[in-house]
């Protein structure tokens, strides 16, 4: 490992089916059957499924109808974000015993670096143990873990023992983790990117480390470096305790098809007061509106327009997004709109810092 790059001891902690099992812990009816969480119907969509439902191939964004058709057996349960809310709350708690670095990514999981952490254990694979110990004990729900020497690899490697289990990578063994990687496993790299690398014969990392810098840039653009250096055990990105919000946003999928603006605008108002509410809540203003619109299609289309200043009101939310409604005829029926808050007054780019090694290997000597 360059001189140059930090030392660090990562934990990715990720809840197993976190919303499926918060239904079924708080419901023992539940236990053991599967169950999703979100809409039933025939317009619903699956948020969350429980390891029972995930045999049958239910899995979150699949539609309700395709769930059921799946599993017959499937248990539909509305989901209740107050809850995994005040469940998320209690977790994090936990995590805070032991570092006060910790970067949420969802509900359901985040990133913990406890290089120096308010134990004084130097081994970061038994505070895991400790953390997910507890979080059964004091919760009553199981957590997997990723342990390792960056944010990328302990991600990866919290999803190898799910659920209910936890994999250390050391500093030792990062190099040949990643290249016995299936490239699919890879965070990261999505169905689409997948299927590009399989062309061009990327099946595993070590396909990928393969490959030079320039080569990796051209066939994959931007995403070229990143690839080149995380199959190398590079990713220099810090735990963030303090994550900035860049946009805020709230979205509405109807019952039936929408075909006219003016059955829209009753909707849209519904929907700009929980903007305003998330907004308020959250102490935070925008400049920029978009209007998102998915038709009875599934097609996408959004609609934007930046104001010359901050705004978190309801009113003018509503209004900004009425002439964003208006401003162009709309291609088909409507099933979802949504209105989205961007160019916050918390927003503070900073230029990533880029290391260039001249050769790499992984050569840490302290314990995991």
């Amino acid at each position: 490992m360059p001189d140059n790059l930090p030392i660090r001891k990562i934990i990715h902690v990720d809840m197993d089916a976190f919303y499926a099992s918060v239904e079924q812990m708080d419901n023992p009816e539940l236990k053991g059957k599967p169950v999703a969480v979100g809409g039933g119907g025939t317009r619903g969509v699956v948020s969350a499924a429980s390891y029972e439902a995930r045999k049958f191939g239910v899995r979150s964004a699949l539609s309700g109808a395709q769930a059921r058709r799946n599993c017959p057996e499937l248990i539909f349960v509305k989901p209740r974000f107050d809850r995994y809310h005040e469940i998320s709350k209690q977790v994090k708690k936990i995590f805070y015993d032991y570092t006060d670095k910790v970067e949420p990514l969802s509900l359901d999981e985040a990133y913990l670096d406890v290089t120096e952490n308010k134990k004084g254990n130097p081994s970061a694979s038994l505070i895991a143990k400790e953390i997910r110990e507890r979080i059964f004990k004091e919760v009553g729900l199981t957590a997997s873990a990723g342990i390792s020497i960056n944010k990328f690899v302990a991600k990866v490697a919290s999803d190898y023992n799910k659920p209910n289990g936890q994999k250390t990578v050391n500093p030792e063994e990062v190099i040949s983790f990643l290249e016995a990687l299936d490239i699919r496993k890879f965070y990261g790299v999505g169905k689409v990117t997948a299927e590009k690398m399989y062309q061009l014969g990327i099946f595993t990392g070590k396909d990928l480390k393969s490959k030079t810098l320039d080569y990796l840039d051209t066939n994959f653009g931007k995403s070229g470096r990143f690839y080149y250096y995380i199959v190398r055990g590079i990713h220099t990105s810090e735990v963030k305790p303090y994550r900035t919000r860049k946009s805020l946003a709230a979205e509405r999928t109807f019952h039936e098809n929408l075909s006219s603006e003016i059955f829209m605008l009753e909707k849209l108002d519904h929907i700009a007061q929980e903007v305003s509410k998330r907004l308020t809540k959250s102490k935070v203003s925008g400049k920029t509106v978009t209007l998102k619109i998915k038709y009875s299609d599934f097609t996408l289309q959004t609609r934007s327009k930046t104001l010359p200043y901050f705004i978190n009101n309801k009113d003018i939310i509503l209004e900004t997004a009425k002439d964003l409604l208006y401003q162009d005829k709309l291609n088909n029926s409507v099933r979802l709109l949504g209105i989205s808050l961007s160019n916050l007054n918390t927003d503070k780019s900073k230029k990533p810092i880029i290391v260039k090694p001249k050769e790499v290997s992984v050569q840490l000597k302290f314990d995991f």
